[in-house]
Order: structure tokens, then C-alpha cells, then sequence
């Protein structure tokens, strides 16, 4: 408004300053084209442009303009064509104080209008665009609302209470009319999408010559109405229609006096010194009819934002929720870079509106900051540790638990009687003896130093079967079962020792069942006791091959099942030395020549493991 005031005072100077110099045409100032948008008129019906030089009555004033000599002129440069051109008034084109009327508007009447206001010391002028747009260009919600080429009106009516709508623009057909005009108007339901034309599905609104009548505002009613006016001047019929939107408000017994909804009275923000900080303010600002206008803003130390002009503080202003016109309004109050002196500034929010002002200040506290960094960094240092050691276990499970029980294991030989520590029970065929004798056996008593009992080695000439095997198996601390398609198939000796396993380690607890799985076996080719263990016991599977070295899964796994065993060095270099002399002693061709032979290559480590 004031840049508006300035340029106008410029152009006056500058009209004054031409008419010293050229007595018979002042320079007319240029306002370029209008920044209100083009001015829309439908194809057909009647429509006006109003000169945007008076949009400003307290810049340019029609009645004042004439008083002071001024003549207004109208010029237009339609589409298409490169001058302008002065329009002469006729039938269709009538000048009615600022506006220009077009009785009807046609298509081709679209283009760049002027009005210039002069008299013989000053001149200005300013341009405007007029769009005549067909019918099927009008964009429309439904299909049976009438095309409107203008933008609606907006009516507020107070819920229970009453109001009379005029059509718009009606005042300036009863001055032109020959006759009364006659108005029709329209409703558009928004929720179903129907039109409806007068009279009405009910009483509550009653059209009384011109007007439409609201006698009860209800929530229903709310929408779009239309109405066309119709109206004869000098034998001709003209008519245009104009919408207005009705919308529902509270009623005046309803405080229209504004609040404030965020902060409380006791609330308090914290804020962070070297940090961004925002204060948040909200509240509620009611309609009032008569005077629409509202704010809400922050000060600081007495001053807006705009007032105290420093590039630390912005405010954001936006609107939450609108119900029956009341707003909810946000304002955010932006400070960059929060120092300490800040605690010490008046923060305050205040709403406004015709019906009443309201302030309140912001309390502020200084937030005590953690170590973020050093809190976030521990806790990735422990995490990634947590996962190394969840790494490192999962991979090396059976070495950790091996490297617990060589520190904190007992062996078992001191808190019992037994004689061996593994009763070895296994199918009577030639291939799984050799694996027992062989392998098992030899790492077993060679290696690892457990005593080794196998039936078929250990047991009498002369004994009972059933009485031995029970006897042995008793006066064992595990019993290893070597798990094949054809155990328990041979006999029943094998059976027999499964069971008094089964038996004893139910009963006493102090015999414990480890199978070792030679083969793999269908489960349903299992007698019923095998079924039962593999449920409940431990199960170490043989794998060829990859299962012959020392260090391999097998091994491990079965020294955890085993009983801890300590020994010395010298006895686990003399257990190691005595199992590579028995391996090379069976591959040779004459296992008691390659025994002799090898022992006597170096008799001194034999006397000294012997000693």
C-alpha cells in the first residue's frame, strides 16, 4: 500500500513536471498489468471489468477523480492484435462509473483491457486481462450446477440463527433494468452430490422476491448456492449468475473472545545453548462477522519479529484446524544458535481478535546435555563387542567349553570308584570293529588317556555273558554306543548293553549314554530303546574322513561328553608317541615285526614313557 501511495505521488510530480514543460498532453504513468489476476466473464452472459485503479479508495476515489476533473477512458488490446484500440461505448459495451460492462460478452472479446484516468495535469493508467470462457470450460464440482465463470462469495451464517442472502451484483441490474429483475436461485448438497432448485425440501429457507431467506442456519445447509439474474435492457434479455458458498459458524451467545490453547500457564520449554530452538504457541481465534481479521504473533522483549530485525529470530505462522470459521492458529517461533543471554529475554505469545487480546509469556530452562557422543560411542563399543562375542562363541563353542573345564572341571576319578571311564558297545561286524579298534580305542587310551573297556578284549574265558556285561558297565563312568544300521541286529549282546546303560544312568544318575553316530540310520530301522535315547542324549556324528584329525568337530565334541581327564605333559607326549607307534605298527605288513622295528628305532622314549 504505501509503494501503491509512493508511485502514485510520482506520477503526479512527474504529470506536473510535463505540464510546465508541454501545455497540451501530460505523460501518463504506466502501471503495467494488474497483479489482481485476470477477470473472468462466461460466453453469453453479462459481465463487468472494474478498474483496478480504484481498488485503492484512498489512493483513487471515483467520486473525488471527478470532482478534481478527472475523466476515466477505456482502451483494449485483444488477443491477437498488437495496438490497442479506445472502445466506444454502444449497445453491448457501457461505461457505469469504474466499471465496463459487456451486455453480452462474446468470445473474441478476450484480450488486455486499459483504463486511463487523466485530466489536463496528470495522467495513470493500469491494464487488466479479461477471460470469456464457453461454458464447457468452466470447471464445475457436479454436473448440474450451472456454469459460474466468477469465483464464489463467502457468506457466514451463525448456527440457529438467520440471515438474508442477496445475489451478487444484483444492485447494478436494478439500476440498468427496464424492469425488475428476476433471480432464481440453486443448492448443491455437498454430501450427495444433487442440485436442487427453489422451493426447497423444507421451511427453514424461503425465497421473498429477490433474496433468499435463512429463518434456521442448520448444518445440513451448508454449501454452494447459485443464482441468475435476469434482467431487460433496451429489449434485450440479459442474465448472469454468481455462486456463494454458505458456511456455518458458532452463534453470537458463543464467546468469541480469542485464547490461547499452547503453552500453559505452567508450562515451561527447555532449551539448549549452541542449539536451534523452537517455541511453539497456539490458539484459538473465533470468526467475527463484521471484522474477519485475526492474529497471532510472538514478541521478544516487547517487539516482533518484524521490529526487532535480527536474522536469529523468524516466525512461522500456520493454520491447524478451522471449525465452523473459528481458526486454530500455530505460531513457531524460530531462534538460531540460543545463547545463555537468551534465558534472560521476554518471550511472549499473544492472540487477537475484535472481541478481545490476550498474552502470555514463555518460561524458559536451560536443559542440562548429556554426553551424547561418549554415551553413543560406549554403547557401540559394546554392542560390536557383544557381537564378537556371540561370534566368537558361536564358532568356538566347543574350545571355549573345553578351555572351562581344563580350569574348573573335576576328575571324576577322585569323587568315584569306578575302573574305566568308557565301556565301548558297537555291532560284532568286521567294519565297525575296526573303526572301535582302531580309531576309537587307540585315541582314546593312546591319546586322550581315558580306560577303555571292550567286552571282547577285556572279559574272561569261562564267565557268563549277561553277568559280565552288566558287570562292566557298572564299573563304568560313560557308555559310548556306536550307532549303525546294524546294531542290535547282531545278536543280542548289543542290546543287552544298551539297556544296562538305559538301566543305570535312569536309576543312579551316575552312568551317562553318549551315541556315536557311525552311520546314518533310518529312524523307524531303530529298536525302541535307540528311538527313546536319540530323543534325550547326546549325539556325536562320525564323518568319515573330515572326523579323523585330532582337532576336527568329532573330537571335540566327544572330549565335552567324556569325563575330564587331567593328565601331565610328558604323560599326553608319551600318550601321543605310543598311538603314532601303534598306527605305523598296523599299516605295516607284519604288525609285530613293524612293532619290534619301531620301538627299537628309539628305546630310550620307550623306557622313559614306561618309567
Amino acid at each position: 500500500m504505501g509503494s501503491f501511495i509512493l508511485l502514485f505521488l510520482l506520477a503526479v510530480a512527474g504529470g506536473a513536471v510535463s505540464q510546465s514543460n508541454d501545455s497540451t498532453e501530460p505523460m501518463c504513468y504506466d502501471w503495467g498489468e494488474s497483479s489482481e489476476g485476470a477477470v473472468s466473464v462466461l460466453h453469453g452472459e453479462a459481465g463487468y471489468v472494474s478498474c483496478p485503479l480504484f481498488s485503492h479508495p484512498s489512493v483513487y476515489n471515483y467520486t473525488s477523480a471527478q470532482s478534481a476533473g478527472h475523466n476515466l477512458f477505456w482502451y483494449r488490446l485483444l488477443d491477437g492484435h498488437d495496438l490497442e484500440q479506445p472502445i466506444t461505448y454502444s449497445l453491448r459495451f457501457t461505461k457505469d462509473r469504474e466499471r465496463l460492462w459487456l451486455q453480452p460478452a462474446a468470445a473474441n472479446d478476450s484480450g488486455q483491457y486499459i483504463c486511463m484516468l487523466r485530466n489536463k495535469s496528470s495522467c495513470s493508467k493500469i491494464a487488466m486481462r479479461l477471460k470469456v470462457l464457453r461454458p464447457e470450460e468452466v470447471v464445475r464440482s457436479t454436473s448440474c450446477e450451472p456454469p459460474v465463470a466468477m469465483p464464489a462469495t463467502q457468506e457466514w451464517i451463525g448456527l440457529q440463527e438467520g440471515k438474508t442472502l442477496n445475489c451478487p451484483d444484483l444492485q447494478y441490474a436494478v439500476k440498468m433494468s427496464e424492469f425488475e429483475p428476476s433471480v432464481s436461485w440453486y443448492y448443491v448438497n455437498p454430501d450427495k452430490s444433487e442440485c436442487s432448485q427453489y422451493p426447497f425440501w423444507n421451511k427453514d429457507r424461503e425465497q421473498r422476491g429477490t433474496s433468499l431467506q435463512f429463518y434456521t442456519m442448520l448444518i445440513p445447509y451448508q454449501g454452494l448456492y447459485f443464482c441468475t439474474v435476469r434482467y431487460q435492457r433496451r429489449g434485450r434479455m440479459l442474465h448472469f449468475t454468481r455462486s456463494i458458498k454458505v458456511s456455518g459458524i458458532y452463534p453470537e451467545t458463543v464467546s468469541k473472545v480469542p485464547t490461547i490453547l499452547y503453552p500453559t500457564e505452567h508450562k515451561t520449554f527447555s532449551v539448549r545453548t549452541n542449539s536451534d530452538e523452537r517455541l511453539t504457541c497456539r490458539g484459538l481465534l473465533p470468526l467475527i462477522l463484521y471484522n474477519s481479521s485475526r492474529k497471532i504473533w510472538w514478541t521478544v522483549d516487547g517487539n516482533t519479529v518484524v521490529e526487532l530485525n535480527n536474522h536469529r529470530f523468524s516466525q512461522k505462522n500456520s493454520i491447524v484446524k478451522e471449525d465452523f470459521g473459528d481458526l486454530t492458529m500455530e505460531s513457531v517461533l524460530v531462534i538460531k544458535d540460543f545463547q545463555s543471554e537468551d534465558l534472560k529475554r521476554e518471550f511472549n505469545c499473544s492472540v487477537w481478535n475484535e472481541q478481545g487480546f490476550l498474552t502470555r509469556r514463555a518460561q524458559l530452562k536451560e536443559d542440562v546435555s548429556l554426553p551424547t557422543v561418549e554415551l553413543g560411542c560406549g554403547l557401540a563399543v559394546t554392542l560390536v563387542l557383544m557381537l564378537l562375542l556371540f561370534v566368537v562363541y558361536h564358532v568356538f563353542w566347543l574350545e571355549l567349553l573345553l578351555l572351562y573345564r581344563s580350569w574348573f572341571g573335576t576328575d571324576e576319578r577322585h569323587t568315584d570308584d569306578k575302573e574305566f571311564d568308557v565301556y565301548i558297545s558297537y555291532a560284532r561286524n568286521s567294519e565297525e570293529e575296526q573303526f572301535v579298534l582302531s580309531t576309537l580305542r587307540s585315541v582314546l587310551e593312546n591319546v586322550l588317556g581315558y580306560s577303555v573297556c571292550i567286552f571282547d578284549r577285556d572279559s574272561l574265558p569261562g564267565g557268563t555273558i549277561t553277568d559280565e556285561t552288566l558287570s562292566f558297565v557298572a564299573r563304568s563312568r560313560r557308555l559310548l554306543v556306536i550307532v549303525s544300521p546294524n546294531y542290535a541286529c547282531q545278536g543280542s549282546q548289543a542290546l543287552l548293553e544298551l539297556k544296562a546303560g538305559i538301566d543305570s544312568m535312569a536309576l543312579g544318575g551316575h552312568l551317562k549314554v553318549i551315541l556315536v553316530q557311525y552311520k546314518p540310520v533310518q529312524r523307524q530301522s531303530l529298536v525302541k530303546e535307540l528311538r527313546r535315547a536319540r530323543v534325550a542324549l547326546a549325539l556325536v556324528r562320525w564323518q568319515g574322513d573330515k572326523s579323523k584329525e585330532l582337532t576336527s568337530h568329532f573330537w571335540k565334541r566327544l572330549r565335552v561328553e567324556l569325563p575330564l581327564r587331567r593328565i601331565s605333559r610328558d604323560e599326553e607326549r608319551c600318550n601321543k608317541e605310543a598311538a603314532l607307534m601303534r598306527l605305523s605298527s598296523q599299516n605295516s605288513t607284519n604288525s609285530q615285526t613293524g612293532l619290534i622295528s619301531n620301538t627299537s628305532k628309539n628305546p630310550q622314549k620307550v623306557f622313559d614313557c614306561a618309567a
